[in-house]
């Protein structure tokens, strides 16, 4: 199993990919970033990779694992990435 792709490492592939320096790459991905957590509230898409929506969880009852007692899990906003079709599909493949 392969390990996951460091912060420099994508920032390394977008510059080569893209053809600019990594300082602009960095730049891109702060960007990107930034927008996201902007946009979080409304939904923010990334096209072709998925959506990231704000999401209300109820409250629920949930089993302790350790002492097996029943106790209360209050309500709470989330976020949740929606994985899109096409990512889906080119990984899954």
């Amino acid at each position: 199993m392969s390990n996951a792709m460091t912060k420099s490492e994508i920032i390394a592939g977008i510059a080569e990919a893209a053809g600019i320096t990594k300082q602009q790459a960095s730049t891109a991905l702060e960007a990107l970033v930034g927008m996201a957590y902007k946009g979080a509230a409304d939904g923010f898409t990334v096209p072709g990779l998925g959506k990231l929506v704000k999401v209300q969880r109820n409250a629920r009852t949930g089993r302790n694992p350790a002492t097996g007692e029943t106790i209360q899990i209050p309500a709470k906003t989330a976020l949740k990435f929606r994985v899109a079709k096409a990512a889906k599909e080119a990984v899954l493949v």
